[in-house]
């Protein structure tokens, strides 16, 4: 019975007194209504006592049902009851748990120093929270999310402890999965890019006296054509008995992969025979390969260096194994080639553009993004916009995609390109929304390594949601290439759940050698972009009108909108329209252009009270 009913109830207080009265009352009839107040107090005693079981019985059942798990201990930490999710999590009932020290539950892995700071917080704040490693009932540990607090008495003497617990072992197993995925090859299981080069400075801070570091990049030799003859499955099989292989092979050493065909061994060596090591790798990884009942050669290009004689950080020695690599490539493939100063930035035009672009990225103040806009054939009105990268070199000026895209590919910088290109997408929205400027969805282009490197979906999370932007208003664009390269996976169901988001999808450059129509008719898409090649003899070559005509009907069947790409003169203009093509994007509406030509067009619109951006076709110059 809680005290309430003996100090904030007037009735019980006047039944108290009525029942003081009753000894001295000289009349029966005054004892008669001083007996019906006590009768009152009695019954308005009672309705109190039973709405208390009744909470305490709604708060029973409410524990009950509760998925956290609840144990309350006395002063001295001994369980005294515990909930049914407790049993579910730990396996102990609670007869086998009660008059136990809950200390006892803990696991192993705790040490003095953890439970003497537990202890202190608990008593000097009243309450503790954090992550706990306890034991199940069939010995096996467990984390879990633990909350205690310390209830304490009318003068403030500790009296129980109420702690209620969450296990976190799926959540932690999902941590190791993401940090195991950030730094594994999916494909292989050896360490990827970022892992090797910690693992390289790692290494290269351990060097003993008289110790060096032998590391190699091998090559496979026109890979692309072999997994063009053996089907994607079978190249991925031989990709990840090649790292096997060589794992085997540098045992005690770093294997891993790169990227596509390319792996990397290191071994810390007192040995000086770094030339012989390389032929050593060569003559091993030679061997033929057994797939499908057939042995199969491998052509290898490697390039390698030595620390500390050719560097003493990762980062140069990196570039240096791929200055070396390049090396070997040029003279003809299958060659092995040690880096030397030769091959360095002064007399590589090709890898003074790699390191270039390594600090264009770590700076930021080179790249760029133009953006030209797409246009609806009927009225000219601005449906979207295609944001393109740029690099502003500070001695070579504007460098062309062509040049430096494939380069980053080549050397993992594609990767943190891209995220650049989204994040820097996705604030310019955000900047030209502060404007007032219309909401359209602007269009990026997706690269294989990005598919295949498995941050474009972090990215594209991560930049949504510091930016405020919907994930409609960010539409994805991938070539042909990337649906068919192996080392993209299975790119069906990431396109779905990308899909899903909100993001729309387009093929761009359709037509250029890789068309499916199996692909299209499986593939999650909202767009095709018709490539440039198509649109330049318009309206005069019949076979390019012909299959302009064929792909748009075909596009209408499965209800995918098209953008023609390339659109330069009225005349193919007008053959679009008529052959049923709403979209265009080129140069006869606009060229790219810089965030701020955009932004200066969207002023001239308004201050003409024309509230929609509305670009007019210009003559080419």
């Amino acid at each position: 019975m809680r005290s309430s009913i003996a100090t904030n109830r007037p009735l019980v207080w006047a039944a108290l007194a009525a029942l003081t009265a009753c000894i001295w009352l000289p009349s029966p009839a005054l004892r008669m209504v001083a007996i019906g107040v006590v009768a009152l107090g009695i019954v308005d005693v009672w309705r109190q006592v039973r709405r208390d079981r009744e909470h305490a019985d709604l708060m029973q059942q409410a524990l009950m049902l509760s998925e956290e798990g609840v144990q309350i201990t006395d002063a001295d930490n001994h369980i005294l009851a515990v909930n049914p999710a407790f049993t579910r999590i730990t396996g102990f009932t609670e007869e086998e748990v009660r008059g136990l020290n809950a200390t006892n539950l803990a696991a192993a892995r705790h040490d003095t120093a953890f439970f003497k700071r537990f202890w202190q917080t608990l008593q000097s704040k009243g309450r503790w929270e954090g992550e706990i490693w306890n034991r199940r009932k069939q010995g096996d540990e467990f984390p879990e999310w633990l909350r205690i607090k310390a209830i304490t008495d009318s003068r403030g003497r500790i009296t129980h402890y109420v702690g209620t617990f969450t296990d976190i072992s799926v959540h932690k197993a999902r941590e190791q999965d993401l940090r195991r995925i950030g730094f594994e090859d999916p494909l292989t299981g050896l360490p990827n890019r970022r892992r090797l080069h910690d693992l390289m400075t790692s290494r290269l801070r351990h060097l003993r006296a008289g110790e060096s570091l032998d590391m190699a990049i091998i090559d496979i030799d026109g890979f692309k054509s072999v997994n063009d003859s053996l089907g994607v499955e079978q190249g991925d099989r031989l990709l990840a008995r090649f790292g096997q292989r060589l794992a085997r092979h540098i045992a005690g050493g770093v294997v891993g992969r790169l990227g596509g065909d390319e792996f990397l061994a290191i071994r810390t060596t007192t040995f000086d025979d770094h030339e012989n090591w390389v032929a050593g790798l060569r003559q091993h990884m030679g061997e033929p390969f057994e797939l499908g009942n057939k042995p199969l050669r491998l052509g290898l290009s490697i390039g390698s260096c030595r620390a500390p004689e050719d560097g003493k950080e990762s980062g140069v020695l990196f570039q240096r194994l791929e200055s070396a690599l390049y090396s070997a490539k040029r003279h003809g493939r299958n060659v092995s080639q040690r880096f030397r100063p030769a091959l360095d930035v002064q007399n590589s035009p090709h890898m003074t553009l790699v390191y270039g672009l390594r600090d264009a990225l770590a700076n930021g103040d080179q790249l760029e993004l133009h953006y030209q806009t797409q246009h609806r054939i009927s009225d000219g009105a601005v449906v979207g916009m295609e944001a393109l990268l740029r690099w502003r070199h500070p001695e070579y000026g504007m460098v062309s995609p062509g040049d430096f895209i494939p380069l980053a590919e080549r050397h993992g910088l594609m990767g943190p390109l891209g995220n650049w290109v989204v994040d820097e997408t996705l604030a310019q929205m955000a900047r030209w929304r502060e404007l007032g400027m219309p909401a359209l969805p602007v269009w990026i282009n997706i690269s294989a390594i990005q598919m295949f490197q498995g941050e474009l979906e972090t990215a594209l999370s991560a930049g949504l949601a510091r930016h405020g932007i919907a994930p409609a208003q960010l539409g994805l664009e991938l070539t042909e290439s990337v649906l068919l390269d192996e080392r993209a996976g299975d790119i069906v169901p990431r396109l779905e759940a990308l899909r899903a988001r909100g993001h729309r999808i387009a093929i761009d450059d359709f037509g250029m050698g890789y068309s499916s129509l199996s692909y299209l008719k499986n593939l999650p898409l909202d767009k095709l972009k018709l490539d440039r090649a198509f649109i330049r003899s318009l309206p005069d070559d019949p076979a390019d009108a012909a299959i302009v005509s064929a792909v748009l009907a075909m596009a209408r069947g499965l209800g995918l909108d098209v953008v023609a790409e390339g659109v330069e003169t009225q005349g193919q203009l007008d053959f679009l329209q008529q052959a049923g093509c709403r979209l265009v994007q080129g140069f006869l509406y606009a060229r790219p252009g810089p965030a701020a030509a955009i932004e200066a067009q969207w002023q001239v619109q308004v201050a003409g009270q024309q509230p929609e951006l509305v670009l007019r076709p210009e003559p080419l110059t």
